[in-house]
């Protein structure tokens, strides 16, 4: 059996290593056929590879576990399309290569939202990536000064959905590379949104109003809006505490 460890060790099948001495047994008093117990040892590595890939992209995805479509209030929010958000879940959008954006007053849940689309994504197999705008914006301006602009640009174009929160949270400096981001996006690769303010502002967040008119004619084309208009949760959960 070690030696045999040993061997499927050398192949890399660590999901059948786990298991084997437990599915040799029960296929011995099961009297299983070759076949199945082949098929059964197969059936433990692809769940193994699927975990640990789940696993991997959900560390790099900077998403958080606690905030998923369970734990969201829309009850609170009663003007929000629950089956609409359920159907987007679906992730048909990232098939179509569209975008998702989520407007609304700070605290109503946009970001819970996002987080929560990006684990059902990963759930799916897809590699998802969530930033914070400013974060974002930091790394690009980073690594052009220390010469991994290509490694970072590589990494916000690879992944299947790239989650921007909180753009018009501050006025946008980089602008350039901002638009860099959506303009290489566009129609590969869906992009999902946060923002508190409203389309007719953004000309203010980028101080550009030609480069916002191109970044808003990228992101509303072929995009999924919500406009959440509810009060904030943060005021929720303020008032049952004083309570």
């Amino acid at each position: 059996m070690k030696e045999l460890e040993l061997k499927l060790k050398k192949l890399k099948l660590s999901g059948i290593v786990k298991v084997l001495e437990g599915r040799n047994k029960f296929a011995v008093e099961s009297q299983l056929s070759y076949i199945d117990f082949l098929t059964l040892l197969i059936e433990d590595e692809l769940v193994n590879r699927q975990s640990n890939s789940y696993k991997i992209r959900f560390t790099k995805s900077k998403l958080d576990y606690s905030k998923t479509l369970d734990t969201y209030d829309f009850n609170y929010q009663a003007e929000l399309n629950k089956k609409q958000i359920l159907d987007v879940a679906s992730c048909r959008y990232l098939e179509e290569k569209k975008n998702i954006i989520f407007m609304g007053n700070p605290g109503v849940g946009k970001t819970h939202l996002a987080n929560a689309l990006g684990i059902e994504a990963l759930k799916q197999g897809y590699k998802v990536l969530m930033l914070h705008t400013t974060e974002l914006l930091d790394r690009l301006l980073q690594s052009k000064g220390d010469g991994t602009y290509v490694n970072i640009l590589k990494e916000l174009l690879n992944a299947d959905l790239l989650i921007i929160d909180e753009v018009g949270f501050k006025k946008i400096q980089s602008v350039d590379e901002f638009f860099e981001i959506i303009r290489r996006r566009y129609e590969t690769g869906s992009i999902i949104i946060t923002t508190n303010r409203p389309f007719e502002e953004w000309a203010n967040i980028f101080g550009d109003a030609v480069l916002a008119s191109a970044i808003l004619d990228r992101v509303i084309h072929h995009s999924i809006v919500f406009k959440i208009t509810g009060n904030s949760y943060r005021m929720k959960e303020l008032i049952k505490n004083n309570q």
